[in-house]
């Protein structure tokens, strides 16, 4: 047996999707609206049952949810398992954990800031968009009368 194909078997893109999307701390309804009108949560759900994904769609999927759609190509969970498990040495019931983050908690913030931007720009907009449908609705009510 081929080892390449017996990983490619194992791998399932939909859920995939899902742990990264949960991951991020992402709904379901979240994804949907960011995947555009013609998207549900009913949708997103769907897409998280398949074995193998459009690769149209898991580019899409990959950019809102800022991975390489390699990432979830190749995501296996087992592999991750192994790391993990061999990062972790235990000696005598003592495990050996040293990890090092080169996270800057003020980009961080930054960052968050910017997504928040974004998201009331978003919400100011199709707020402006209600507002111009009320009043084209007020002025054909108002041309009727």
């Amino acid at each position: 047996m081929n080892s390449s194909s017996d990983t490619t078997k194992n791998i399932h893109q939909g859920r995939n999707v899902k742990r990264f999307r949960e991951m991020l701390g992402i709904k379901q309804e979240g994804l949907a609206y960011e995947l555009g009108e013609d998207w549900t949560q009913k949708r997103v759900s769907l897409l998280e049952q398949k074995e193998t994904i459009e690769q149209d769609i898991l580019d899409q999927v990959a950019k809102i949810l800022q991975v390489p759609a390699d990432a979830i190509k190749n995501f296996d969970e087992q592999q991750a398992i192994n790391i993990i498990s061999n990062t972790f040495h235990d000696t005598n019931g003592i495990v050996n954990y040293n990890p090092s983050f080169n996270i800057n908690p003020i980009d961080k913030w930054v960052e968050a800031l910017e997504e928040n931007k974004k998201l009331y720009e978003r919400l100011l907009k199709a707020e402006q968009e209600k507002n111009e449908l009320l009043l084209r609705l007020l002025d054909s009510q108002k041309k009727n009368i």
